[in-house]
């Protein structure tokens, strides 16, 4: 019985803290000031082997590519032999398939692009969805998107429908040509596509300089090739709901909730901006970098010092390891407690080596402080084969003696980027019948292994996640903001999509 009066107190601290978020949550808040948004000089949304137009479920108009300058010639037009009802007819009722090479030719002006190819693997004109084997390149910059590339294989080991993959790439000519090649490995191999869209991209990546983690918290500078492919492995509203692709503020993108890939019971608490709380952009911070929902939205550890030094706020994502990877982490100060510097000041570890000690976000955000964004680019290096799990993981700083012990996070992308060969490729996941147990193995001159290690054979653990069920339950009984921690599709690998539910 002696836990019952800790374990009360801890329901009633938690309760207090979601009591400014069920407040902003009944209330009008006032609108938000959302930055310039971005408007793409190229923004094509080609629905292959369609004819006419037709809106997706986000209202976006698509193009059947049927006589289109951009289709090459005689490309066979085929619908699916089964279409799965919860698969929206645009743009995956039909598709282009070829057990030849062919290319798709976008005359375009030069700049950066975001590209998206859409797959629906089902049975095409006879052919059997497992066969479908094919690699996808962009010959003038020399990059290979995909390779061995296997829609149905994807689909099956993650129990998705549909699955969309983006990229970001470079033009410097006048065209983007994009060349789907069938492997000749394999036996009856063929390519097919559903769906490409070609937007013009904001200068995303080449406004701020990320920092290498170097793993002593001692970041360098990282100069970023501005002629580089990326592809974009997560997109995550932390905290918030998915935000669909015309809700963005530049591109198009979807942004996902981040409730999937939450390490353990440590969920912390998710809540929105205070009603009297606006988010307003500073002038080095565009509005299209991020949606004004991003910043409006946050998760932080809760209100409890000794439960929050005892753990982590850890995100485990799935990565292809050997490459680099760009991580935007979004933040912004979004409740009226949080005014001053040394408030909330916290480390941020990637792949478990120390990003940074000392994160202060309304320092970051001065002079302006409470509801300015602010966002960090870093740069991480991964290092072996196959499929990694790759940890982002906040903790208080103690050393610097904050008013409260904890940490906030409001949105993250990663992005892959390209090797020195021109290579995005990523492995297809294997099917499995279990599926994977994260064991939190690490760098143990990180001080992440050691404090995830610490909470599972702690007491700290059992109240904590005491807690964030209780905080889980009055958030479900709170939602009249619509806020969701459900599965909104967008799942690992490489923003793989599969919109039973929905980007």
């Amino acid at each position: 019985m002696r836990g019952g009066p800790r374990c009360a107190l801890l329901l009633l601290v938690a309760a207090a803290a979601l009591v400014p978020a069920a407040r902003a949550q009944g209330a009008t808040a006032p609108a938000p000031s959302a930055g310039a948004p971005f408007v793409p000089r190229d923004d094509i949304l080609l629905d292959c082997g369609a004819t006419g137009k037709g809106n997706d479920t986000d209202g976006r108009q698509w193009d059947g590519d049927a006589g289109s300058k951009y289709a090459p010639p005689n490309l066979a037009s085929a619908s699916a032999g089964a279409q799965d009802p919860s698969v929206p007819q645009v743009p995956y009722l039909t598709a282009r398939v070829s057990a030849a090479p062919f290319t798709y030719s976008f005359p375009l002006g030069p700049g950066r692009k975001f590209l998206r190819l859409h797959f629906y693997p089902a049975n095409y004109s006879n052919r059997d969805a497992a066969d479908a084997f094919f690699s996808v390149s962009v010959p003038a910059a020399k990059v290979t998107l995909l390779s061995n590339f296997s829609a149905y294989q994807t689909t099956t080991a993650l129990n998705f429908a549909y699955i969309v993959r983006e990229f970001s790439v470079n033009v410097t000519g006048q065209n983007l040509d994009l060349t789907f090649t069938p492997e000749k490995g394999h036996p009856n191999a063929y390519a097919f596509i559903n769906g490409i869209e070609v937007v013009s991209s904001p200068d995303l990546f080449g406004i701020a300089t990320p920092q290498f983690v170097t793993g002593d918290g001692n970041s360098q500078p990282y100069e970023m090739d501005p002629a580089a492919a990326l592809q974009t492995m997560y997109r995550l509203n932390v905290g918030g709901q998915a935000i669909s692709p015309s809700k963005d503020s530049g591109g198009a993108r979807s942004w996902d909730d981040d409730t999937p890939y939450i390490y353990g019971a440590g969920a912390g608490v998710s809540y929105q901006n205070d009603p009297n709380v606006t988010i307003i952009y500073p002038d080095n911070v565009p509005g299209y970098v991020a949606p004004s929902d991003v910043y409006a939205t946050a998760r932080s550890m809760g209100p409890d010092k000794g439960v929050n030094m005892a753990y982590n706020l850890t995100w485990i994502l799935q990565v292809d390891a050997g490459y680099q990877y760009l991580v935007r982490l979004h933040f912004c100060e979004i409740q009226s407690p949080f005014t001053k510097p040394n408030q909330r000041v916290f480390n941020i570890y990637l792949n478990n080596q120390t990003a940074i000690e000392g994160a202060d976000v309304i320092q970051w955000a001065d002079p302006n402080g409470i509801g300015t964004p602010v966002y960090k680019d870093y740069v991480v290096s991964t290092v072996g084969s196959g499929i990694l799990d790759f940890w982002v993981a906040l903790h208080p700083d103690a050393e610097t003696k904050p008013q409260y012990y904890d940490a906030i996070l409001n949105g993250m992308e990663v992005f892959k980027l390209q090797l020195t060969n021109g290579s995005l490729v990523g492995l297809n996941p294997v099917p499995s019948a279990d599926p994977p147990a994260h064991s939190g193995s690490g760098d143990k001159k990180s001080k992440v292994a050691p404090i995830v290690g610490g909470v599972i054979g702690g007491l700290a653990v059992l109240a904590l996640g005491y807690c964030c069920f209780i905080c889980k339950r009055r958030r479900k009984a709170a939602k009249a903001s619509g806020m969701s921690d459900g599965h909104s599709g967008w799942l690992p690998l490489s923003l793989d999509q599969g919109r039973n539910q929905k980007l």
